[in-house]
């Protein structure tokens, strides 16, 4: 599908940030990314932004500041600028990810999977993670035909739980009970 330039959109684009205001008053931008591990954005030269229509641009220049990532993008020039990309969601393509070692996960990457226990009981699909400060907490919703206004699980995303993750059968198996 082409953006409003008619440039086609990579179907492999991954949502990573949004914009949480200007940097400045040069027309850099401060990003609150969702992952605490930033290199696809320090790294990828493309960005897709969201504001005001889905579109490329160039990153000029990007960097860390503080617990946030401020960058400076082609054709931002003046806080005015920065200020009216505030709200925009930030996508980058999934081949600009940083190759990672054996039993390491991007977040998206496991959106998706079905869980099941030891006992092969199907707990539910991963629908999203959080960061407890801690640890990464995967958000399984409950399996299709459990009981209208089940909850969501939330497991703790560590070897003492997690047993194994097939990406292939898109499968995670955990120590964890359907009560707990």
């Amino acid at each position: 599908m082409p953006d409003g330039l008619g440039i086609p959109v990579p179907d492999d684009l991954v949502l990573v940030a949004h914009v949480s205001g200007p940097f400045g008053i040069a027309g850099w931008i401060r990003l609150r990314t969702y992952s605490p591990e930033a290199s696809a954005l320090l790294s990828a030269k493309t960005w897709w932004l969201d504001k005001p229509a889905l579109h490329d641009v160039e990153v000029l220049q990007v960097r860390a500041q503080g617990e946030d990532l401020v960058a400076h993008l082609m054709g931002i020039e003046g806080r005015e600028a920065a200020e009216n990309l505030q709200g925009a969601t930030v996508h980058i393509r999934r081949s600009h990810f940083p190759a990672l070692d054996t039993n390491e996960f991007y977040w998206v990457d496991l959106i998706g999977h079905q869980v099941e226990n030891l006992q092969s009981e199907v707990l539910g699909e991963v629908f999203g993670l959080m960061d407890n400060g801690a640890h990464p907490i995967l958000r399984v919703s409950p399996p299709p035909g459990v009981q209208a206004g089940a909850q969501e699980m939330l497991i703790p995303f560590v070897d003492r739980f997690v047993t194994s993750v097939d990406q292939a059968a898109k499968k995670i198996t955990v120590d964890w009970e359907r009560d707990y």
